[in-house]
């Protein structure tokens, strides 16, 4: 069982409690659920349900929006992650370590990892007792979203960073907005998906591809009446 709100194994020696930088949440929330044990939700609370230390997070239903900073112990970081990608929405707080299998395996190859953010710089975490580290946590780390919804809150949310798509497919117009350019209209993006697909496309690729264009969850204006 992990033994803190976002607790993980850091690159330091000594403790295996570290807590979640206060700013981290403050651009990403608000969150549904923690479900990684906490000594003490109050201290920097990350969501608006944690999971404490006499449950066990791992076995339990997941709910809502999900924010986890995972224990990082290399044969227990796979299965969060992995709970997290089958859950599917939410964001993950990890060292940015590619090579690992936990990272292949529920990221770069998780179905519903959608986006990271390489965050510049190493992050200080916190003690159980919400007093800053002395010491950065010893390595680079990256935040992991999972499902179109957190892939944009990800990208607009202002920490100092680098964002890559991880599923293109899924989140096409999020690539294009990167572009030196104002946001992509539809027209933008159904020529480049057609140009892409060799200029012959089934109506339910479009709809694959561009349905998380901030425009497809507005009412009236929907890909359908878009495409005609």
């Amino acid at each position: 069982m992990a033994t803190g709100i976002g607790s993980h194994q850091s690159a330091k020696p000594g403790t295996n409690v570290w807590l979640t930088p206060k700013f981290i949440i403050d651009a990403l929330g608000p969150f549904d659920l923690d479900p990684c044990p906490a000594p003490d939700p109050s201290v920097l609370p990350t969501a608006k349900n944690i999971i404490t230390l006499q449950e066990d997070g791992l076995a339990s239903d997941w709910y809502g929006r999900v924010f986890l900073n995972p224990p990082y112990e290399r044969d227990v970081i796979g299965k969060w992650l992995a709970k997290l990608d089958g859950h599917g929405i939410g964001t993950a707080l990890i060292f940015a370590r590619t090579e690992t299998d936990a990272f292949f395996n529920n990221i770069w190859r998780g179905a519903n990892a959608s986006a990271a953010l390489f965050l510049h710089g190493r992050l200080h975490f916190h003690y159980p007792d919400g007093t800053r580290a002395r010491a950065n946590g010893g390595a680079p780390s990256v935040l992991i979203s999972y499902g179109a919804d957190d892939a944009e809150k990800l990208f607009d949310c202002g920490l100092d960073g680098t964002f890559v798509p991880i599923n293109f497919a899924a989140n096409a117009w999020l690539f294009l907005k990167q572009l030196p350019q104002k946001a992509p209209s539809w027209i933008d993006l159904v020529v480049k998906i057609i140009g892409e697909l060799g200029g012959t496309v089934k109506l339910a690729d479009l709809y694959d591809r561009l349905g998380c264009h901030p425009a497809a969850r507005k009412g009236g204006d929907t890909i359908g009446q878009f495409l005609g």
